[in-house]
């Protein structure tokens, strides 16, 4: 008996080190495809040539929500379905899928950063996920994207008590915000187009501020002619000269932004200006590069938190998209919790998530000083809610004293925030309060702006010029005599504090 449970016993440890033994080769085998794939995805990418099977890869748009038979080419100009909703950029994402993980990866990695036209730019490195049908001679580019992905370890470990905290520099770029990366895909399909014989002027665009600036830009750059319509005194004069300097027209009108933007789509239905609002979703692709790129610069890992300044809303479809797109794809394993942050001034969204999605209400956006985000009716308000139910994601508020004193808290660690970042690190101050974030969460929150085009808030804060704000951390130049006693006195004061 005990012979017969002995061999019983080493029949199983055979079996056992079997099993083992071909887990370890199956293994070995797919580490030896992955790394095969990779080789072949940097090849491509340095023969800088179509992969070998591009012409199977293609893009339409469908209703966003509604009849999925509905389809219609990206060179038609339209940008409602028929039923009124909005449209959506769709991939054939079994095409793109012939490709494995690892060959993308590499073939991105491999583009990022170089000179080869157009690979290098953040967005056209991933050309085949973007717009795949057009020719490289029709793209406009600036090189955008590539975008530092900041460490912020002081602000995170002193304020926060955080260790892992990014900010996503988006503002550092041509012309200093996120929207070059969505009006580089729409521009390049309008000059296709353009080439293609359809009658259009030019390109339109209702704006705060940082839309016009990218599009006159990018129109610009293609000699395409360009039409912003800005409501009237409340955009920072930085960003009022960007589109007078490349030449757009200019209307200032006596609204606001959801007041341009129903007339810019009243003038678009009228005569051949091409849309060029994230209504358009055309330019969501270009933005959710942004994501993809926050994937390759974790190398292929994703955050616990991406936390994402909220006004028209697209920029937070175009987000998931990005992550979604990396997931379904097996670039990454999950997606990442979505936060939206709001201005307490123009929080619809908000209010909605605080009503548990039962009902969306516009309202009368307020002035506030992330003007950007300063509207009232979002068009992408069902694209922000299903990127938000799908990452079981959070909306939070923030008020002005909240965000101006975030972004200068910040900014005495070396940063320099724009409002629409401040908006964001107030509202992460808040989820870390309500222990909602854990110190070790892995975070990531979106500059959308560059600081430099809001100066004159933040002279104004420093100055303690806003008011009803106390401006806690308020700097102001000290002023001094032509004296030496006089400065040593100001720098003994300072310096033994």
């Amino acid at each position: 008996m005990l012979s017969q449970r002995n061999a019983v016993t080493q029949t199983k440890v055979v079996q056992r080190t079997r099993a083992a033994e071909g887990r370890a080769g199956r293994s070995a085998r797919a580490g030896v495809r992955a790394n095969a794939d990779a080789d072949l995805g940097k090849a491509a990418a340095r023969e800088n040539k179509p992969l070998e099977k591009a012409n199977l890869f293609s893009a339409k748009f469908t209703p966003f929500a509604g009849d999925a038979s509905e389809e219609y080419s990206l060179d038609e100009v339209i940008y409602r379905s028929k039923s009124g909703g909005l449209l959506d950029v769709t991939h054939d994402m079994e095409a793109l899928a012939i490709y494995p993980p690892e060959y993308w990866k590499a073939l991105f990695d491999e583009r990022v950063g170089k000179t080869t036209w157009p690979y290098g730019s953040g967005v056209w490195s991933k050309k085949e996920w973007v717009l795949p049908g057009i020719a490289d001679e029709d793209i406009v580019s600036m090189f955008e994207g590539n975008s530092n992905l900041f460490w912020a370890e002081r602000y995170g470990r002193e304020y926060l008590g955080m260790s892992d905290l990014w900010v996503k520099q988006c503002g550092n770029s041509h012309t200093g915000s996120f929207k070059d990366l969505g009006m580089t895909a729409l521009v390049s399909q309008v000059n296709r187009m353009r080439k293609m014989g359809k009658p259009l002027s030019a390109v339109g665009c209702a704006s705060t501020g940082d839309t016009s600036a990218a599009l006159s830009a990018y129109a610009a750059a293609a000699g395409i002619p360009s039409i912003v319509f800005l409501p009237a005194d409340k955009i920072s004069v930085a960003q009022l000269v960007q589109p007078i300097a490349n030449g757009a027209l200019v209307l200032s009108i006596d609204t606001d932004f959801d007041g341009c933007m129903r007339l810019i789509r009243e003038v678009t239905a009228e005569l051949p200006i091409y849309l060029a609002n994230s209504l358009n979703s055309l330019r969501l692709e270009g933005q959710k590069t942004a994501a993809i790129e926050i994937c390759q610069q974790f190398n292929w890992e994703v955050p616990d938190y991406v936390i994402i300044p909220g006004g028209n809303l697209g920029n937070v479809y175009a987000f998931f998209k990005g992550f979604k797109m990396c997931k379904d794809l097996g670039l990454v394993d999950r997606l990442p919790r979505m936060v939206v942050a709001q201005a307490a001034n123009a929080n619809p969204l908000y209010r909605a998530y605080k009503k548990g999605w039962d009902k969306f209400e516009a309202v009368k956006a307020e002035p506030t000083f992330a003007s950007a985000i300063q509207i009232g009716d979002p068009v992408s308000i069902d694209r922000a809610i299903y990127a938000l139910t799908e990452t079981n994601g959070i909306v939070e508020e923030a008020t002005e004293e909240e965000m101006m004193d975030a972004a200068a808290e910040a900014d005495l660690t070396g940063m320099f925030n724009c409002p629409h970042t401040g908006v964001a690190l107030a509202a992460l101050k808040k989820l870390r309060e309500q222990q909602v974030i854990a110190p070790s969460d892995r975070t990531v929150v979106i500059s959308t702006a560059h600081g430099l085009k809001f100066t004159h808030s933040k002279v104004a804060y420093h100055e303690k010029r806003l008011e009803g704000l106390e401006s806690r951390y308020a700097n102001p130049p000290v002023v001094v005599k032509d004296d030496f006693s006089a400065v040593m006195d100001v720098l003994s004061t300072r310096l033994n504090k």
